[in-house]
């Protein structure tokens, strides 16, 4: 496996900002997910609540608990791939909820826990200003050229 910046410095701040590219016009980009850090083995990224990302209960919504986890385990996954493979496709995804939270700004945490040649697992935690949200495990299996 190799991680895209195998320097350091300038080389990490590049892989951020082509993330946060990647995210312009998809999901990513719709909620203002932000990608903050890419470092070996670990993404941080961050998401500033408002409104349209809550459930109608005035509360953060599941949803957006769950896509702010799952692309930073995605874009770890992606700046982690093995040499000669293609991609990843999600094979499984959980989720622990532990709190919620109304305004501020959420933090993810993304961890590389097993970077396997056919599979990565990836684990989340999710902050809120006061306190962990959730808990959050992905597993990705790698894709190679038929």
């Amino acid at each position: 496996m190799v991680f895209l910046s195998a320097g350091v410095g300038d080389q990490a701040v590049g892989i951020v900002e082509d993330l946060n590219r990647r995210g312009e016009g998809a999901l990513p980009g719709l909620i203002g997910l932000e990608i903050v850090e890419a470092a070996e083995g670990s993404i941080s990224s961050r998401l500033q609540l408002r409104d349209e990302l809550l459930a109608p209960n005035g509360y953060l919504h599941a949803a957006t608990v769950v896509a702010l986890a799952d692309t930073s385990c995605g874009y770890g996954t992606f700046v982690h791939l093995p040499e000669g493979s293609t991609g990843f496709t999600t094979i499984e995804l959980k989720s622990n909820f532990l709190g919620t939270a109304r305004e501020g700004t959420i933090w993810c945490e993304a961890r590389l826990v097993h970077g396997g040649r056919t599979t990565q697992v990836w684990d989340a935690t999710v902050q809120g200003p006061e306190k962990t949200l959730a808990l959050f495990r992905c597993t990705q299996m790698v894709l190679y050229p038929s």
